[in-house]
């Protein structure tokens, strides 16, 4: 099959050049060569990384690592309870997503009701606590400032108290670097809750809350120099369009719908909770039989990934691919 490769740089709504392929060659193993080389075939097929999108009942624990690298962090987060401190970041910003499930995220700048879909972010400095209900979401800690980059759907709103039966209590504050690592804390303390709460009333500034487009399409929601956030909406069918980014590697959150994903590192099929990274250079493309949608995070630096593998990507054959072709609606 024709298909057709974009060569891309992060910040760039260009192609810097696009070129015809051949699909099959494009995923095949190299021919042998006559001059010793890395091949492709020594580096690793792409690996998944699953959480349930559905609660299950477990004990408050610290979020997931997921990807993380020395600039930012991708934590997967699950509560019914509510966290035990304020946290303050030095050096990030703290963008969310509600993946599940209802989630008060209480702050100086006013509290905002998370339901499954919203983002927020968290600028740098700004002290916050959680109360979920059977949810989880996705935590990125990105360097600051990141710009939002579309229009609020809402913002936070001085609530007081900001979930019923909330009462202040004896609770700690604490201040962290390091994107808020375990062992990076610089202080912590305790504080005054209810007067914490109150300097919304002195602050002209409010937390704001996006949601990713729903027409088919890319809608980036968040930028800094050396990242991208953005949601992906995907129809039925197959792309006969390719994209290698060149300067990024790019993290996939499998938000809804199934698809399957075809790379120069193997192919895989997924279905929403699954995470996957597609290291920078690597061309790769999309196929399936229903709508869905997904995150996109691109890094400009190398972000590995630090959690427990799920499953692996099939190497490619002619039989895999035309399986994964014959998915997609004519």
């Amino acid at each position: 099959m024709r298909v057709v490769e974009d060569v891309v740089l992060m910040g760039s709504d260009r192609p810097l050049r696009s070129i015809d392929r051949d699909e099959e060659l494009l995923l095949a193993p190299p021919r042998p060569g006559k001059v010793p080389m890395k091949l492709s075939s020594d580096h690793p097929p792409l690996t998944v990384v699953h959480h349930p999108q559905q609660y299950r009942a477990q004990p408050f624990a610290p979020p997931r690592g997921l990807y993380e690298n020395d600039q930012i962090r991708v934590e997967w987060q699950t509560m019914d309870n509510r966290q035990p401190f304020y946290h303050r970041n030095c050096d990030v910003d703290e963008i969310s997503y509600q993946i599940a499930g209802e989630r008060t995220l209480m702050t100086e700048l006013g509290v905002v009701e998370h339901r499954p879909g919203d983002f927020s972010r968290i600028p740098r400095g700004v002290a916050h606590d959680n109360y979920g209900r059977r949810e989880s979401h996705l935590l990125f800690y990105i360097p600051a400032p990141v710009a939002e980059k579309v229009t609020a759907a809402s913002s936070s709103q001085p609530v007081s108290p900001p979930f019923p039966g909330w009462e202040p209590g004896e609770i700690n504050e604490a201040v962290t670097q390091c994107m808020g690592a375990h062992g990076h804390d610089i202080a912590v303390f305790p504080v005054d809750e209810r007067q914490l709460l109150d300097r919304v009333h002195d602050e002209e500034d409010r937390l704001r809350v996006l949601r990713g487009g729903e027409e088919v399409g890319t809608t980036l929601l968040y930028e800094a120099p050396q990242f991208r956030l953005a949601t992906v909406t995907t129809a039925p069918g197959g792309e006969h369009r390719y994209r290698r980014t060149l300067d990024a590697d790019e993290i996939q959150y499998q938000v809804r719908g199934r698809r399957t994903l075809l790379t120069q590192r193997g192919i895989v099929d997924l279905e929403p909770g699954d995470l996957v990274r597609i290291p920078l250079g690597v061309a790769h493309t999309s196929t399936g039989d229903e709508a869905g949608q997904y995150i996109s995070l691109l890094s400009h630096r190398e972000l590995p990934q630090i959690a427990e593998t799920s499953r692996t990507a099939d190497p490619c054959s002619p039989e895999r691919l035309a399986a994964a072709r014959e998915k997609a609606p004519r």
